[in-house]
């Protein structure tokens, strides 16, 4: 569903990705692991079209990315981001819908409010959270919002960004749990950039490691463990001797 070829992006003289290549099937859940600064969210952009690659192509159903209908090429994407991004000011069910009542098929409030305290059901928040506002929520349940968020439109594809950031590890496998149960539930395709290993074992149908600005391995998440690529082991297993540099 999802192609990526020779995707190349530099930043001045930073060299951020140096031709990354990865397929995303239809209905399956690609998870991408590397350490912080190595372009995780630079790729993630690149396929929303919010940075444009220096070279390579980017296509979606064979289509790229970079062409065609903006909005509708966007409505076929929700999105967990990382630290929640809530809107303060709105309640949380006018966060949930934000999507559904803005466009040229905008649903009547009521009908949107319906939709959302749906999604909050789904993600296991009861109705009478929906007139709260994000402050009033633990960080737990502000992330069970944004995934409530990130479905209210039923989108084919879902972006992950870092989903169990700040969480402690009761809430995050709640979360990884969710976010497994929901993407198999929608048929939806997923992408997660993540850090969290258990987040990884959770949710993944298949695994990329992003280094040196290149995909170093990618495969099903049950042949992770048995590599012998040396920067995937001792990434998975932390350690700090390996062919990655550690700041020390």
């Amino acid at each position: 569903m999802i192609e990526l070829t020779d995707v190349q992006k530099r930043f001045g003289g930073n060299r951020v990705l140096q031709g990354v290549n990865l397929s995303i099937a239809s209905g399956t859940s690609m998870v991408i692991i590397g350490g912080s600064g190595t372009g995780k969210s630079v790729l993630l952009k690149c396929i929303l079209g919010l940075v444009r690659p220096d070279s390579g192509t980017i296509t979606l159903d064979g289509q790229d990315v970079t062409s065609g209908d903006r909005d509708a090429f966007l409505a076929r994407f929700g999105m967990l981001f990382q630290g929640g991004a809530l809107f303060d000011s709105l309640r949380v069910w006018e966060n949930v819908a934000f999507r559904l009542v803005r466009g040229a098929k905008a649903l009547p409030k009521a009908q949107a409010r319906e939709v959302a305290v749906e999604k909050l059901r789904r993600v296991g928040l009861k109705p009478e959270v929906a007139d709260l506002f994000p402050a009033e929520l633990s960080g737990g349940m502000q992330k069970r919002v944004g995934l409530a968020r990130a479905i209210a439109a039923e989108p084919e594809i879902i972006f992950f960004d870092e989903p169990t950031t700040g969480l402690d590890p009761i809430m995050a496998g709640v979360i990884n749990d969710l976010i497994r149960e929901i993407v198999v539930e929608m048929g939806a395709t997923a992408m997660t950039i993540t850090h969290d290993m258990s987040s990884v074992r959770a949710i993944a149908d298949n695994v990329a490691m992003l280094h040196g600005g290149v995909i170093r391995w990618t495969g099903p998440v049950g042949e992770m463990d048995a590599t012998p690529d040396a920067y995937v082991q001792q990434f998975i297993h932390g350690r700090a001797d390996g062919p990655i540099e550690s700041v020390r």
